[in-house]
C-alpha cells in the first residue's frame, strides 16, 4: 500500500515515523490519529452498507466468533487493515456479501462510504480502499440446522 500511496501523492506523502499515526497540521497545533481510529471507522463505514454481511475471512472469522462470545476487545477491526501517513491513509477490507447482491456495487458502494466517513471523521485524506470479496454469504448458512441427524 505504501508504494502506491507514494506513486500516487509524490514523494514523502507517506511518512511513517516507528508505530507513530497520521498528523494534521495547523497553525494551532497538530492532532494525531492512531492506526486503531481509521482502522474502526473504515469497518464501521463498510458495515453500513447494505449486501455486506459480514467483514473478515477464514482465520479471522474464526476468531472473531470465538473472541465475540468472550467479554475481551471488539471485533468492528476484523477483515480491516490501514496504512496511515501524517495526511493520508489507505485501507484494506476483507468482506463477505450477501448471495444475490451485485458484487461490483457493494464494492463501489463501500469504497464511497468508507472514504467519506474516513475522511469526514478524521479529516485524513483516503488514497485506496481496496475490497476483496473472499466469501458470499448463502440464506440459511446461519440457521445452525443442518438436516435431521442421522443418527440417535
Amino acid at each position: 500500500m505504501a508504494e502506491v500511496m507514494k506513486e500516487q501523492a509524490g514523494p514523502g506523502a507517506l511518512s511513517r515515523q516507528g508505530d507513530r499515526s497520521g498528523q494534521l497540521q495547523t497553525e494551532k497545533g497538530q492532532t494525531t490519529i492512531a492506526d486503531p481510529v481509521v482502522t474502526k471507522v473504515a469497518g464501521l463505514a463498510a458495515r453500513e452498507v447494505g449486501g455486506v454481511y459480514q467483514l473478515g475471512g477464514g482465520v479471522a472469522r474464526a476468531l472473531g466468533a470465538v473472541t465475540q462470545r468472550l467479554p475481551v476487545g471488539d471485533n468492528t477491526t476484523q477483515g480491516v487493515s490501514v496504512e496511515v501517513g501524517e495526511q493520508q491513509a489507505a485501507v484494506d477490507l476483507t468482506v463477505i456479501v450477501e448471495y444475490g447482491e451485485s458484487i461490483p456495487r457493494v464494492a463501489q458502494q463501500i469504497r464511497e462510504n468508507v472514504v467519506r466517513r474516513i475522511e469526514g471523521i478524521t479529516g485524513l485524506s483516503v488514497t485506496e480502499v481496496n475490497v476483496a470479496v473472499n466469501d458470499l454469504h448463502l440464506p440459511g448458512d446461519d440457521d445452525g440446522n443442518d438436516g435431521p441427524s442421522r443418527v440417535q
